[in-house]
């Protein structure tokens, strides 16, 4: 039995085949016109900014000297040179935080200080003089006289380029932890160490000096330090009152940050609901009065939150009002929008069934509306709840107070940068919390706490 041939005729119509020819080539033209006004595009911003310029004054060392400050403090061992000639040894440099007893890596005998950098690294400080050295470079020797600093290296190195040195000053950071300056008035060693310096007791606490385990059996001795308080109550006040620190007023501007957004947020949901009612078409048959209430939403959230700080702190002056008003009338056009649109979407046949019923206005509105648009009012007004706990915080930064304004502080002295990030950390950890707490309330009211994972 012979099985059939199939012939496919392949032929193409020339009419076919230069319309496809002439799509792919307009498709092509598109695509090569477009990446072409992209590029175009970014040259003409990278030269209209003067990127080149921004790069050429960046100070990556600058940046690198401001995040270790973050996570890690440093001692300074002083050597005064006019005047008071005396050896300092304090954190941070502060007068408030001076060893009395220098520490076991900073060794005193007469004139002659030695520092112990470790790995090999370590400063001796004689007089007017100090000898550095450093593993793979040799002694690095730096003496102030009348004529100025005066440097010597060892022969035939290459001068580092953590080392600059001149008549004036001369400055070594052979790493990040190791730092050494000298100029006609001091000489300075600086040794970092990692951590938070001082977080829980002040430097001349008595607590200071207790280590963690200390500190826990003090808690529950019977032998008191003050014999007016507790140990515990002690601990605590101590923590709780660390000036240095100022835990009580970061808890207090937390505070005060989640409470602007939690009132902002709930006076535009509880204003923006019963406006949407005006604003929706099939529940307000003024043309009129609709376009009136739309257009008050725009203009609500058309001016930026940040606008309307500005603007209620010239009215009202500094203070979470400030925040709470300005985040409510933002939200308020924006929640009342969302709100207005749930509204135009709702079904129909529930409120006609409703109706039938021969149920009252408010019936209607309680068993007919609102049940459809619960679950967008609270997952739309909880969500713009933890947006807001953020937004509160550049508010609070212009002025609002809370945790904003305590950032701004510590970042304009320039020198608290382990501050900026204990609040940039407290901040984040409360907006996860709002996140966590959000999801919980928003599962347990829409989906009656059934797990929708």
């Amino acid at each position: 039995m012979s099985t059939p041939s199939l012939t496919v005729d392949f032929a193409i119509n020339p009419i076919e085949y230069r319309s496809v020819l002439t799509a792919v080539r307009r498709n092509s033209l598109r695509f090569v016109a477009g990446t072409g006004l992209v590029v175009g595009y970014l040259v003409y911003i990278f030269f209209s900014f003067n990127f080149g310029a921004l790069i050429e004054k960046s100070r990556p060392e600058r940046a690198l000297l401001l995040a270790t400050d973050a996570f890690a403090y440093k001692i300074h061992v002083t050597k005064f040179l006019r005047g008071n000639t005396d050896v300092s040894i304090a954190v941070e440099g502060e007068r408030t935080a001076t060893y009395k007893t220098p520490p076991d890596w900073v060794v005193q005998s007469g004139d002659v200080t030695t520092v112990d950098l470790e790995d090999g690294y370590s400063v001796e400080v004689k007089g007017n003089s100090l000898t550095m050295v450093v593993p793979d470079v040799g002694l690095i020797r730096v003496m102030v006289t009348t004529r100025g600093v005066e440097t010597r290296l060892p022969e035939g190195i290459k001068i580092p380029a953590w080392l600059r040195f001149s008549p004036v000053k001369f400055e070594a950071r052979p790493t990040i932890g190791r730092r050494v300056q000298v100029s006609k008035s001091r000489i300075e060693v600086h040794r970092y160490f990692l951590g938070w310096e001082n977080f829980f007791f002040p430097f001349r606490s008595e607590l200071s000096t207790y280590s963690g385990w200390g500190i826990l059996k003090l808690a529950f001795s019977d032998r008191r330090l003050q014999p007016d308080m507790s140990n515990l109550k002690l601990i605590f006040s101590t923590i709780w009152y660390n000036q240095e620190w100022q835990h009580r007023h970061v808890f207090i501007a937390l505070l005060e940050t989640l409470l602007m957004a939690v009132l902002g947020t709930f006076t535009a949901a509880l204003v923006g609901l019963p406006l949407a009612f005006l604003a929706a078409t099939n529940f307000t048959p003024f043309p009129a009065l609709r376009f009136a209430m739309r257009r008050l939403f725009d203009f609500l959230r058309g001016i930026d939150m940040l606008i309307w700080s500005l603007i209620f702190i010239r009215a009202f002056g500094l203070g979470p009002l400030t925040g709470a008003l300005a985040i409510a009338f933002t939200d308020t056009g924006t929640l009342g929008k969302l709100f207005s649109e749930a509204l135009e979407g709702a079904d129909n046949k529930q409120m006609e069934g409703v109706n039938a019923t021969g149920a009252n206005r408010l019936q209607f509105y309680r068993f007919g509306v609102i049940p459809q648009i619960i679950p967008i009012f609270v997952s739309q007004g909880l969500y713009y709840l933890e947006s807001n706990v953020r937004s509160a915080t550049i508010i609070g930064a212009l002025g609002a107070g809370g945790i904003g304004l305590l950032l701004v502080e510590t970042m304009n002295t320039q020198r608290d940068w382990e501050n900026t990030l204990y609040i940039i950390i407290l901040t984040i950890c409360l907006v996860m919390v709002m996140d966590a707490l959000s999801s919980k309330l928003r599962n347990r009211l829409i989906h009656g706490g059934r797990d929708q994972s």
